[in-house]
């Protein structure tokens, strides 16, 4: 329960941990705007992708476009995997979100 209340924080916000991919770089603004919006009020977790109650991964539609987006846990430093993805004083969260294509 803790980690999944972290990453909706990370979710939450756009900006700082989040990581566009060169695809989502090249959409139309508008389509941006629209796949951030659907990142942050995304709630579809269901047990195809949130086996572990999570809530660290997901998929929309943009128009045509299928998005994925993935939130990973590194130590402080983004150089390994953290040693407690639950306690924020030694993890940072990093948000990826691109398109389909791009996994």
């Amino acid at each position: 329960a803790a980690i999944a209340a972290l990453n909706d924080a990370c979710r939450a916000e756009p900006g700082a941990g989040w990581v566009l991919t060169q695809g989502v770089h090249a959409l139309p603004e508008g389509d941006k705007l629209k796949a951030f919006a659907a990142v942050t009020a995304f709630t579809d977790f269901h047990e195809d992708n949130n086996p572990h109650g999570e809530r660290d991964c997901g998929a929309f539609m943009v128009g045509d476009a299928k998005l994925f987006w993935k939130i990973d846990y590194y130590d402080l430093d983004l150089c390994m995997a953290s040693t407690d993805p639950a306690d924020p004083a030694v993890t940072k969260r990093v948000l990826t979100l691109m398109l389909a294509e791009e996994y």
